[in-house]
C-alpha cells in the first residue's frame, strides 16, 4: 500500500502526488510501489527492500544522501491468545532531496495519530521533530500494551489459584515470550535514540531537545515496565504450575479416599451374599436393613479415619 502526504507547516493532507517535501509511507509494498517511489525519489531501490526485511534490527545509519533510522514496534503475532505479541521493524528514510518515507511490513496503527493531524506540538517540517514524535509514540503503545499485559495477569490470578489445566498457563508463557521481544526491542530502540541524541547523524534544534528527552525518559520508562513485569510473570508461573500440580493431587486423592469409602458396601454385600449359612441374620426379615445399616456405619468409620488423615 503506498500513501503520500502533503506536509504543510501545521496540518498533514492526503495527495497521490510525489513531490519534493512529502511523506510517503509504503506499508507492505508491492514491487511496483517500490518501483514508483525509487524513480520518483531518486532513492536506491534495495534500500527499501533492506528496510522492508523482518530481521532488521533498530538502527541508525547514514548514507550519502539518506539517513536510515529503524525502530521495533509491537504487533499481534497470534489472535488466539491474548497478548501473544511480536516486534515489526518500521524504517524511516530521511532524504536530503527533501522526502521523508516510512515503511514497514505491517500496517502501523500508532501513525494515523500523525496523518489524522492528533499529534499536539508537531512540527510535520521539521525532520527530526518528527522522528523523536514516531519515538515517543512508539514508546507509549508498547507501555500502553503493558499496562494491558499486567491488567490480564491480576484478573487471572484468582482464577489461576482454583486451575488444574495447563490453558490460562500457556497463556502466561506466551506473555512471557512477549515480553521478552518487547524488553529487547525496547533496548535496542533506546540504543538507537541514544545514537541520534549525540547530534552526530543529523543536527539537533534546541527547540527539539526536550522531545528527544521525552522520548528517552518514556522508552527507559518501557523498559522498565516489561522487565518488572517479566521478574514477576516468570516468579507466577513457577509458583502455578506448582498450585496446578497440587490441585489434581488433591482431586485424584479426594478421588481415591470416595473409592475406598463406596467400596465398604460391595464387600459387605460380597461377604453376605456367599452361599454360607448366616443365622438368624439370613432368616430375620430385617436382614437387608441391618446389612445397610452395617455398610453405613463401616464407609462412616473409613470415611471418619480418612478425614482424620487429611486423605479425603
Amino acid at each position: 500500500m503506498l500513501n503520500i502526504y502533503d506536509v504543510k507547516k501545521t496540518k498533514i493532507t492526503m495527495t497521490d502526488q510525489i513531490n519534493k517535501g512529502r511523506w510517503i509511507d509504503l506499508i507492505n509494498p508491492s514491487s511496483a510501489e517500490l518501483d514508483t517511489v525509487s524513480n520518483n525519489t531518486k532513492i536506491n531501490r534495495d534500500i527499501f527492500v533492506k528496510l522492508l526485511d523482518e530481521e532488521e534490527l533498530p538502527r541508525v545509519e547514514k548514507r550519502n544522501e539518506e539517513t536510515l533510522i529503524v525502530l521495533d514496534t509491537p504487533y499481534i503475532a497470534d489472535k488466539n491468545y491474548q497478548h501473544k505479541y511480536k516486534t515489526n521493524p518500521l524504517g524511516i528514510i530521511i532524504s536530503q532531496k527533501g522526502y521523508l518515507i516510512t515503511l514497514s511490513l505491517k500496517e502501523q496503527a500508532f501513525l494515523n495519530a500523525f496523518k489524522d493531524n492528533q499529534i499536539e506540538d508537531l512540527k510535520v517540517n521539521n525532520k527530526t521533530n518528527f522522528i523523536f514524535q514516531v519515538f515517543l509514540m512508539v514508546a507509549l503503545v508498547y507501555q500502553k500494551e503493558l499496562s494491558s499485559i499486567n491488567e490480564y495477569i491480576d484478573s487471572k490470578e484468582q482464577l489461576l489459584l482454583k486451575s488444574t489445566n495447563n490453558k490460562e498457563l500457556v497463556n502466561l508463557l506466551n506473555i512471557e515470550k512477549t515480553l521478552v521481544y518487547f524488553i529487547t526491542s525496547l533496548k535496542a530502540n533506546e540504543i538507537t535514540l541514544e545514537k541520534i541524541a549525540k547530534g552526530s547523524i543529523f543536527p539537533i534544534k534546541k527547540a527539539d531537545e526536550e522531545l528527544l528527552e521525552d522520548a528517552l525518559i518514556e522508552t527507559k520508562q518501557a523498559i522498565e515496565m516489561a522487565t518488572i513485569y517479566r521478574e514477576i510473570l516468570s516468579s507466577m508461573t513457577d509458583t502455578y504450575a506448582t498450585i496446578i500440580s497440587n490441585n489434581l493431587n488433591d482431586i485424584m486423592k479426594f478421588l481415591a479416599g470416595i473409592t475406598i469409602v463406596f467400596s465398604i458396601p460391595t464387600m459387605v454385600a460380597s461377604f453376605i451374599g456367599m452361599n454360607v449359612p448366616l443365622g438368624r441374620i439370613g432368616s430375620s426379615p430385617a436382614s437387608f436393613i441391618l446389612i445397610i445399616i452395617i455398610s453405613v456405619l463401616l464407609s462412616l468409620l473409613i470415611a471418619y479415619i480418612l478425614k482424620k488423615k487429611n486423605m479425603l
